[in-house]
């Protein structure tokens, strides 16, 4: 199934897409006690989405285009994420940035998942258009798997991991690669990671979408391939095979550091090719089209590029 949260006359409600058509999830639910939002699906259990894989055929349909799709969870519980979990990524990292983010020849046997946090409000979805931070000039895109947690756990092995997760979002870990605030600071330890950690936390930089597909619909997440582009032009051509630590150890790792509870984000890193890399970093318009094997186009726009930027150190200054 591919749940969503959306937008159609002023209101905004769940549905599954169907093909090209929306079924409203609260109109056509059996009964009087019908969830109204992909939280409170999730939250409902197994139970819930059994109730709307056997939705009696025919429902009333909205044409998929006449609605706007939004974030499917606009407010998820935790949102967590992963650095370094695709081998050329952390290798092109280093080499172009001087990053010592070390990479063992057998990582998974050697070293653990880096996860760290964001805020709620980093959330944004479909079509949205991404504010561009005024602490930072550089911002580059990062292609991930998103994994939703559907069921309380806590201390999995990786062979239960699998059994927690609801399904699947693509997601852009959108990153603020400069910080303008570095400019006359007086250096100190752990400045660097302080610095890429808030190019983390702007308001927006994390679209996912444009569906939750429920992980019944894929085969196998660790064969999807994964494609962004910017302007119609590929940057990131992977796949999920590729990653370092796969989603069931991932799942099971971060279960060991806190229990993970329905509607909990997971982003799983980005592969090769970013921005960061190169140097083409994203300017003001530019369109970034995030596909997955299975899970749909994410479309976002970055938009204008500030006109002042922050500089808190010289307003410290001049007072």
């Amino acid at each position: 199934m591919k749940l969503v949260t959306y937008r159609y006359n002023d209101k905004t409600s769940c549905g599954l897409v169907t093909g090209r058509d929306l079924v409203d999830i609260p109109s056509a639910w059996p009964g009087p006690d019908a969830p109204h939002s992909v939280m409170e699906i999730l939250r409902r259990g197994p139970s819930c989405l059994k109730t709307l894989a056997e939705l009696p055929k025919p429902v009333q349909c909205l044409p998929l285009e006449s609605a706007t799709l939004l974030a499917p969870l606009p407010q998820p519980g935790k949102l967590l994420a992963l650095a370094g979990n695709y081998a050329e990524h952390v290798k092109e990292a280093s080499l172009s940035r001087g990053f010592q983010l070390g990479l063992s020849e057998s990582p998974r046997r050697t070293t653990v998942p880096r996860p760290f946090l964001m805020p709620a409000s980093a959330i944004s979805g479909p079509g949205d258009t991404i504010p561009w931070p005024a602490y930072s000039k550089q911002i580059d895109y990062e292609l991930e798997l998103a994994v939703v947690i559907g069921s309380r756990v806590k201390c999995a092995s990786a062979d239960e991991a699998l059994d927690a997760v609801a399904g699947y979002m693509i997601a852009n870990d959108v990153s603020a690669r400069s910080v303008t605030f570095r400019e006359g600071r007086s250096q100190r330890p752990w400045d660097e990671f302080y610095d890429w950690l808030n190019g983390k936390w702007a308001d927006g930089f994390l679209p996912t979408g444009p569906y939750l597909v429920t992980k019944d619909e894929i085969t196998d997440v660790q064969n999807l391939r994964m494609v962004l582009k910017v302007n119609g032009q590929v940057r990131q051509n992977a796949n999920t095979s590729q990653m370092i630590y796969p989603v069931a150890d991932v799942v099971s790792f971060l279960s060991h550091l806190m229990t993970l509870e329905p509607g909990d984000i997971i982003s799983t890193g980005t592969p090769s090719g970013v921005a960061i890399a190169t140097g083409n970093f994203l300017r003001g318009g530019d369109v970034i089209e995030c596909s997955i094997e299975g899970l749909g186009t994410l479309t976002n726009t970055l938009g204008p590029r500030p006109q002042a930027f922050y500089e808190p150190l010289k307003r410290s200054a001049s007072m």
